[in-house]
């Protein structure tokens, strides 16, 4: 899939990739315990265990795209706002996105849940040579549009996910190092519960350089046919 991203801070280039191996990082948090009474709470409601504690998830490239207006099937699906990495140039890159999951499909497969929706991803990126030292300072925020005004739905600094070396460090394909790799890198807990909503608003904020990643998507609703 290919992606185009803007890249620095007094002078704007422009980066193409071509992702072709696309992995999403799940169950990441750096607090043994909440990740597993999350799971039990999950579980409460039909959704199965994972099978590993992280656990990565394959899904198509081709499930990534940087437009803002998207289709999915049914009502019941959600976004959650991710770094996400990716490398290129001999190098890796920090952006934005969305694991925008089908929630009912979840309690049947949350593997087949992540591929069913399309990624949206942000068209900025920074180098992650310039954020690593002050990873945990970083700041995800998102928000969902509820009843015409906007409302935060998660909100929190990177210090409570596993850092991406981390992740890679436990990623156990060679590719991690190669040309198009791509990774989305955990999320924060929703704000009042997981909930659907049409539109989906998107922030990494760099406190330490003074600068933010942006998203904002909407979703049509596609009928679901027996």
């Amino acid at each position: 899939m290919h992606l185009q991203f803007t890249t620095g801070v007094e002078t704007a280039a422009t980066l193409d990739v071509e992702v072709n191996h696309f992995v999403i990082a799940g169950w990441v948090g750096r607090d043994r315990d909440a990740v597993l009474h999350h799971i039990r709470e999950l579980e409460a409601l039909g959704v199965p265990a994972p099978g590993a504690v992280p656990l990565f998830y394959r899904v198509a490239t081709n499930q990534l795209s940087q437009q803002t207006q998207l289709e999915v099937v049914g009502n019941e699906t959600s976004g959650e706002a991710e770094p996400f990495l990716f490398f290129t140039q001999g190098a890796y890159w920090v952006s934005l996105i969305s694991d925008h999951t089908d929630r009912h499909l979840e309690t049947f497969s949350v593997a087949l849940s992540k591929q069913a929706c399309i990624k949206p991803v942000a068209d900025s990126a920074w180098r992650m040579s310039e954020v690593a030292e002050h990873w945990d300072a970083l700041e995800l925020t998102s928000w969902i549009k509820e009843q015409g005004e906007w409302v935060v739905y998660q909100q929190g600094t990177l210090a409570s996910l596993l850092t991406p070396q981390d992740l890679l460090a436990r990623y156990p394909d060679e590719r991690k190092t190669s040309e198009g790799f791509a990774m989305s890198c955990g999320t924060l807990s929703a704000i009042g519960g997981i909930r659907p909503s049409s539109e989906f608003r998107m922030a990494l904020h760099d406190p330490i350089l003074g600068r933010t990643l942006e998203h904002h998507y909407r979703t049509g609703a596609l009928p679901v046919v027996a």
